[in-house]
């Protein structure tokens, strides 16, 4: 028999890879009853899930679990990539404030994130508003339902967002890092010049040295 299912906040971000959008972190509370219609529609670990589904699958989630999402735009992300000069500070900075925001509204004492980096980050960052949580970093935190369903908020988010900055430049802005990428990057500085990149990417990734032509 397994045991009670234990009351946690589930954190994980999507967008940290990708050059063109936003970084998106989705914070997620999970409890007994909630567990239970999180199994039913099979919430898994948002990388093992095609795009689409998780569109599909993000209102189901938001509609069952209290949620919290923050998405840092490109815009917003270069101005505190600058600031902080570092991304695991920055997505420390991110987690604590989803977590805060949620706890804002439910009271819980454990959270689960992905292995990114010094937990201290999140802790301080927390602490700093007087919040005290049990963090627990777990390499493959996505096997936990709770990370598993803020997996799939944040990458619904992310993709939402994506599509949004590719109308607004009028340019398909492809995932990740490749040499689509970067050609996509060419045809946003022909069409709009440089200074708009800053709008639809983040500029401390290399690709931007390649679309710039500064390689």
């Amino acid at each position: 028999m397994p045991g009670p299912v234990i009351e946690r906040i589930g954190i994980d971000e999507s967008g940290k890879g990708d050059y063109f959008g936003p970084l998106v972190i989705a914070a997620v509370f999970v409890d007994a009853t909630t567990q239970a219609e999180l199994t039913l529609i099979q919430i898994r670990d948002s990388k093992k899930i095609s795009d689409g589904r998780i569109l599909e699958m993000a209102p189901d989630i938001k509609t069952i679990c209290p949620h919290s999402i923050i998405a840092i735009g490109p815009q917003k992300y270069n101005e505190l990539y600058t600031k902080i000069r570092n991304l695991n500070r920055l997505l420390a900075w991110g987690h604590a404030k989803a977590l805060e925001n949620l706890l804002e509204r439910v009271p819980c004492s454990l959270a689960i994130s992905d292995q990114f980096g010094d937990e201290r980050l999140i802790l301080n960052a927390l602490q700093a508003k007087g919040r005290t949580i049990t963090l627990q970093q777990r390499t493959g935190a996505e096997s936990d339902l709770a990370v598993a369903a803020a997996s799939v908020l944040a990458r619904a988010e992310f993709l939402m967002r994506l599509k949004r900055l590719s109308e607004d430049v009028g340019t398909t802005l492809p995932k990740g890092a490749s040499p689509s990428v970067e050609l996509a990057g060419r045809m946003v500085v022909k069409k709009h010049g440089r200074d708009r990149l800053g709008t639809v990417a983040k500029l401390h990734f290399k690709t931007t040295k390649a679309v710039l032509g500064e390689v």
